[in-house]
């Protein structure tokens, strides 16, 4: 499969010298990911979050948590440290809601 067939080219693109202007989530890496985190929208929110912080390039937040990144952008870095657990997150307790106890009001007839 490959990895940018679902984007158009620009126009002048050179696919003869096989350049990458994309860096496009790989497919399997998503699915691998949201099977691990469960809810897509935090899956989402992690990976920004963790493109943000690769691409500052500040600090030691900046670097990547996984040894082999060649070829690998970094959203497909943040996901492979999702799948292989070097990020951690927690979710948190949905309180449950109760419904305010209060005086009961009297009906007017």
């Amino acid at each position: 499969m490959q990895k940018n067939a679902c984007l158009p080219r620009p126009s002048g693109y050179p696919a003869r010298l096989g350049l990458k202007l994309f860096n496009n989530l790989n497919a399997e890496l998503c699915k691998k990911a949201l099977e691990k985190v469960g809810n897509p929208n935090v899956l989402i929110n992690l990976v920004s979050r963790r493109v943000r912080q690769l691409s500052s390039g500040g600090g030691a937040s900046s670097r990547p948590l996984i040894m082999d990144v060649t070829g690998l952008g970094s959203a497909d870095i943040a996901l492979t440290e999702i799948i292989e657990d070097k990020m951690g997150w927690e979710l948190p307790e949905q309180a449950e809601t109760e419904k305010p106890v209060g005086p009961k009001k009297k009906k007017k007839h």
